[in-house]
């Protein structure tokens, strides 16, 4: 695959800049580059597994047809006390049966996907927006890439929020065992994000989901999937998305451990998959004919 743009600085037209560095490939075939951007401290990154028979000469053609599965963790750094999504996907050969380009950014700090009110270098909704999407945007260029959402816990939360927040960035999202009906932020974390209740007001997912419902009412772009520790929040959001008329997909158990690896991956992976069909042939196929 060819890396060479990537070192340059690239400046979206909205938003922060960002740098993608250069590129380390490891034994188990799973890419990282570093991506420095205004809204993280330090030198995050982005971990890269591309299906088997991805094509390394036109990655354009390639990605074409492929969907971009952003598996997010729920530790920052490279965090392992509840193992690795990245990992789980490779290990259950998902990436290959269902044909998907996956990553699997890195953050600074506990990721909870929100912007600190004042902390520029913890503005984790961003980074996710305008330098984590923008730069697999560059490395795999795509006429209509279908961008999708997995996490579980802290991540799972994220990946609603996302979804909710960036309707037209993001194509759908699956949630496992995470506290979507949190009311503030004074647990697991928490605070390291969002450090104000009035801040978090502004993420509080059930307020989200009630002012934005009329994007998600049209074709199924949600799933929770079951539970580990949160069952009682995940059936509150069910039930909310109910009363709004989102569809969703919806699995009440079996309980699991808390972890990437009880189990619920697969499941997760294959209700996006359902829900977001592959593009059409592009005109940039077209005119390779």
């Amino acid at each position: 695959m060819d890396f060479s743009m990537a070192a340059q600085p690239v400046e979206p037209t909205t938003g922060p800049a960002f740098t993608l560095g250069e590129k380390a490939i490891a034994k188990d075939g799973i890419i990282r580059c570093a991506l420095k951007s205004r809204c993280q401290s330090g030198t995050p990154s982005l971990r890269i597994l591309l299906p088997d028979k991805f094509p390394q000469s036109d990655t354009r053609i390639a990605a074409e047809s492929c969907r971009f599965l952003f598996v997010l963790p729920v530790e920052s750094g490279d965090g392992r006390e509840f193992g690795d999504g990245l990992s789980a996907i490779r290990n259950l050969n998902l990436h290959n049966i269902h044909k998907m380009v996956v990553i699997a950014p890195t953050f600074s700090q506990i990721p909870w996907y929100g912007d600190h009110p004042t902390d520029a270098d913890a503005r984790q909704e961003s980074h996710m927006v305008k330098a984590v999407a923008p730069a697999v945007d560059r490395l795999f260029p795509s006429s209509n890439p279908r961008r999708l959402l997995l996490g579980f816990s802290k991540s799972g939360w994220g990946a609603v929020s996302l979804l909710i927040r960036h309707p037209d960035l993001f194509d759908a999202a699956a949630a496992w065992d995470a506290p979507l009906m949190a009311e503030s932020p004074t647990r697991y974390g928490m605070e390291q994000v969002f450090a104000t209740q009035k801040n978090f007001d502004s993420y509080f997912l059930p307020k989200q989901l009630r002012e934005k419902a009329a994007a998600l009412q049209g074709s199924k772009r949600l799933a929770l999937l079951g539970y580990g520790n949160f069952r009682d929040q995940m059936r509150e959001a069910h039930d909310l998305l109910l009363q709004l008329g989102v569809p969703h997909d919806y699995a009440d158990g079996p309980q699991r451990r808390h972890h990437w690896n009880s189990g619920w991956v697969s499941e997760a992976v294959e209700s996006l998959v359902k829900m977001t069909s592959l593009p059409a042939p592009s005109s940039v196929e077209k005119t390779r004919e």
